[in-house]
């Protein structure tokens, strides 16, 4: 597939420069009054057409008004007349100004306003350690308190707080810092839709309950570190092993007994290039508190120091990480975290790395794979290209980044191709939902990030003043990549062949068998043990809680889903899902013209001088 570029972009960061001299302006000037044409003294001929005869001496019919005379009857009436109807007028206005109007509200919200609300409360309902008082779920407490204190064998103690991953009651830092990376993004970019939808402080405070958990998981106040806690609690039962643990057991996280180990890793490239891309995404967010910022981009920087020292995966070796969250390669996470410290700093080392193309060729940039162009937990190569296009868009840095930022641009067209019905990368079910995962399980959460890449994109588009881009031959409009987020999002909002909702508590049918321990266990002041709880796990009935917002994992390649509870490939949700989710709709939420904030995401990059290149070689005859 061929690029035809046109390189329409570029231009200087200052947006919305007017021209200082309006039409406006212009039309005013033509408008002045020739003074001179109205100083002339007047001939007799022109006189006396104006003045009459001079002889008349009667009693006055006339009225001089200096530069007319009128008839005095006229006068009178014309005089009378306008006293009358400014009277009438000012009555009217009156009797206007004090009837009580009827005032007509705001437009309703539309769905994906409404869905935003409450796939933003999912996350409320995932909080591990003390919580809020306004934390708004009602079955929820506080719960693991002793996280950190109870594993004598780490010696990060406090590890209280965080964000329960699923269903299950263990924090996976790798995929939970994605989710806060993904909240941020979308925060910077669409933070005026947050304010206008009322829920800009909510999502905030959901990615710093995040934030300060990860600050937790490392020494953060060192330049230099050695270790991270990566996993708070364990799942592994292969073998048949009966130990209580966080899915053995089926109990609710507040009656949790059983030790929680914690998993430390010392060589985790992957996982600390993510917490960084985490850590310095959010300090874009909370720039305004310049104290709190200033500790996140340290703790960044100090992650990817440490990811750049020591080079592994964090889920290598059979840990219990590799269960589930196993990542496959961490040359993504380098250029994913360089890109966010870039931004986060504006110090070009970064951004030389993040371009570097010996990584970018480790990372897949420039080979297709069944998987290429999808976003997740694992593979953040497509969200880092469409970052650093952004660059090229709006401040194109020119020599020495121009060559591989294009390769990043026309690469992104092209994953942006793949996602339209019109080729064939991706299968669709018969109901018209995009198979990401090739009709694997759980394909919904690849869906979210899609449709947030590609209404994102959509709308850097739009701000560039670039109606759309090149699929080879054929040019597309930025409109055809909204539709494909709209139909995507609409589709997992109730618009299938089951007229299911996958969205919990949005719409009037939804999953009620949700895979969820708090969510399944009645809050009765009855303690259920870690096998008395699965007689809740295995129940007929809907869930005694409704987990509001939980986006479920979805439906399998035929358009079909089974409401079970024991069923995780269909009924569990997860952090990093519902973080695809809340950005996927806050980008197509409210009003298409209040589009991207152009400039926050730039505020720490300093003004690009773009490097001249090299002269040419000395000429040889």
């Amino acid at each position: 597939m061929s690029m035809y570029g046109r390189d329409p972009w570029g231009g200087p960061l200052e947006i919305n420069a007017a021209d200082s001299a309006t039409d406006d302006d212009r039309s005013r000037n033509l408008q002045d009054v020739d003074r001179a044409a109205l100083s002339r003294p007047l001939d007799e001929t022109q006189q006396s057409w104006l003045l009459g005869p001079s002889e008349q001496k009667k009693k006055k019919k006339y009225v001089d008004l200096g530069c007319i005379i009128v008839s005095r009857k006229i006068f009178v009436w014309t005089v009378g007349t306008l006293l009358v109807s400014g009277f009438l007028a000012g009555f009217v206005t009156l009797i206007v100004k004090t009837v009580p109007r009827h005032h007509h509200g705001k437009p309703p919200p539309d769905n994906y306003t409404l869905a935003l609300h409450k796939a933003l409360m999912f996350f409320n309902a995932q909080r591990s350690g003390k919580l809020p008082k306004h934390n708004n779920v009602s079955w929820r407490g506080n719960s693991c308190l002793q996280d950190g204190k109870s594993d004598t064998s780490t010696t990060i103690k406090d590890l209280v707080g965080g964000y329960y991953d699923a269903g299950d009651a263990i924090k996976f830092n790798f995929p939970a810092s994605f989710a806060m990376t993904m909240l941020s993004w979308s925060v910077i970019e669409y933070s005026a839709k947050y304010e206008a939808a009322g829920e800009l402080n909510h999502v905030k405070e959901v990615i710093k309950w995040g934030t300060d958990y990860l600050l937790k998981t490392f020494n953060n106040s060192a330049d230099k570190i050695d270790k991270i806690a990566a996993q708070v609690g364990v799942g592994d039962t292969s073998g048949g092993s009966t130990t209580p643990n966080d899915h053995y057991c089926w109990m609710r996280p507040e009656d949790i007994d059983y030790p929680r180990p914690v998993y430390e890793c010392h060589s985790c490239t992957d996982l600390a290039a993510e917490m960084a891309a985490a850590l310095a995404s959010a300090s874009i967010v909370f720039k305004d508190n310049k104290a709190y910022s200033q500790k996140l981009v340290h703790g960044a920087r100090t992650l990817f120091q440490f990811s750049r020292d020591q080079r592994g995966r964090y889920s290598a070796g059979g840990s219990d990480p590799a269960l589930f969250y196993n990542s496959s390669s961490y040359w993504d996470e380098f250029v994913w975290g360089g890109a966010w410290l870039y931004y986060a700093t504006g110090n070009v080392s970064y951004l030389q790395l993040a371009t570097h193309p010996k990584l970018a060729k480790h990372a897949g940039a420039f080979w297709g794979g069944p998987d290429y162009g999808v976003l997740s937990w694992d593979n953040k190569l497509a969200g880092a290209q469409v970052l650093l296009s952004r660059l090229r868009l709006f401040l194109s840095p020119g020599y020495p980044y121009e060559e591989i930022l294009r390769t990043f641009h026309n690469q992104t067209s092209i994953v942006m191709c793949s996602y339209l019905p019109v080729f064939t990368s991706f299968n669709r079910t018969k109901g018209g939902l995009i198979q990401l995962n090739h009709g694997r399980p759980q394909p919904l959460q690849y869906v979210v990030n899609a449709a947030f890449l590609a209404a994102l994109f959509s709308d850097y588009l739009d701000a560039a003043d670039t109606p759309g881009w090149y699929c080879g031959p054929n040019f597309y409009t930025t409109d055809v990549l909204r539709e494909f987020a709209k139909t995507q999002i609409d589709y997992i909002l109730g618009k299938n062949p089951r007229k299911m909702s996958y969205v919990v508590g949005f719409g009037n049918h939804y999953p009620k068998h949700v895979h969820h321990r708090g969510a399944s266990i009645p809050k009765n002041k009855i303690r259920y043990n870690c096998k008395g709880g699965w007689k809740w796990r295995d129940s007929k009935k809907p869930n005694p809680n409704t987990l509001v917002g939980a986006m479920v994992a979805g439906p399998d390649r035929h358009d079909g889903f089974h409401d079970v509870r024991t069923n995780y490939n269909y009924t569990e949700p997860t952090l990093a899902g519902n973080a695809g989710l809340v950005a996927a709709l806050v980008a197509l939420s409210g009003d298409k013209s209040t589009g991207i904030d152009k400039n926050t995401i730039f505020s720490a990059v300093p003004p690009m001088f773009p490097t001249p290149p090299p002269p040419p070689a000395p000429w040889k005859p």
